[in-house]
């Protein structure tokens, strides 16, 4: 591999940034490797299976199980095919935003977060919270949130949550009115590639144009979890795009921490503005705030519909778990 033959000579370490993206190519080459070439055992396995007497019912069983396991790993591998993009293999920065609604809308907001984190699970992603502010509703235990950010780690994390940008409506009996009326929610969701090189960038980042504050972070009912000022809240004047970490216990590394997210929330801005001007959106325009990519219905009956991919489920619960492989899939196959 003309890779290694790089990385094999005396002069790789002399830019460790470079050497280090080689390595992680190669590491990630060999994976793709390794994965075909357990599919192709699994195929091998199956058809020899397939030879014995069959007429055991268990034998049977086994068999059907067996096909049912290397479909799903198929169809993973040729999801991939369809994620191309510069940073579709990169790890992912999720935000959600409550919108106007008060208690239910930030519990709506909260259950989205639980969604996502479920999601992530299921795939063996690994995420941590990076900032959350608190509402001031609790239900079932649980204080709503107005922002959340999440980072997401894991083999394609980017290129499968992409397209779960927009904004998610929820249709319920709010658990916040005593005389038990429906209640429409609206959250906003964002997602953008982790880390985005300076370069790939039309706007530069000036110094001049950044405003760093700093505040304690807190948890939930207001309380600090830190005594000392580190957490960060950083606004791109130009834009107005704000980023607030806390995360980190010191403040220099919340302070590139945010810069980073700055990067990631800029190249999608920039996506986003060339999809525009290339294709005006289509249905479910929702003003400034964003398009409506999905709508979850817990009442009068139970239905979630994605409004661009027109994939319907009726277990809402199984999707508010996290199962939602089904409008990922179709998302990925048209993006």
């Amino acid at each position: 591999m003309e890779l290694e033959k790089k990385a094999a000579r005396p002069e790789f370490w002399n830019n460790r940034e470079e050497a280090a993206k080689i390595l992680k190519e190669i590491s990630l080459i060999k994976e793709e490797l390794a994965e075909f070439e357990n599919l192709s055992k699994k195929l091998k396995e199956i058809e020899e299976f397939s030879l014995l007497d069959l007429e055991k019912e268990s034998l049977a069983g086994e068999l059907a199980k067996e096909c049912l396991i290397f479909n799903q790993a198929l169809t993973l591998k040729e999801n991939e095919f369809f994620l191309s993009g510069p940073y579709d293999k990169e790890d992912a920065i999720l935000q959600i935003f409550a919108g106007a609604g008060g208690q239910d809308a930030q519990d709506w907001a909260r259950m989205l977060l639980r969604m996502y984190q479920r999601y992530a699970q299921s795939r063996g992603w690994r995420f941590n919270t990076i900032s959350q502010s608190f509402g001031s509703g609790v239900w079932l235990g649980e204080p709503g949130i107005k922002e959340a950010t999440l980072e997401v780690k894991g083999k394609f994390a980017y290129g499968y949550l992409k397209g779960e940008a927009g904004v998610h409506r929820l249709v319920r009996i709010s658990p916040f009115s005593a005389q038990n009326l429906r209640h429409t929610s609206f959250a906003r969701v964002e997602v953008f590639p982790a880390a985005v090189k300076e370069s790939d960038l039309k706007i530069k980042i000036n110094p001049s144009d950044l405003k760093f504050e700093t505040f304690k972070a807190s948890g939930p009912g207001g309380q600090y979890v830190n005594k000392r000022e580190s957490a960060i809240r950083l606004t791109h004047l130009p834009t107005g795009l704000t980023v607030s970490v806390q995360t980190e216990r010191l403040l220099g590394q919340n302070k590139e921490k945010a810069l980073k997210i700055l990067r990631s929330k800029l190249y999608e801005m920039e996506v986003e503005k060339a999809k525009k001007e290339s294709k005006k959106l289509e249905t479910g325009i929702l003003g400034s705030w964003g398009y409506q990519k999905r709508s979850y219905v817990l009442n009068p009956y139970k239905l979630v519909k994605d409004l661009k991919t027109g994939v319907v489920v009726t277990d809402v619960d199984s999707v508010l778990d996290g199962f939602l492989e089904k409008f990922i899939e179709a998302q990925i196959r048209i993006q």
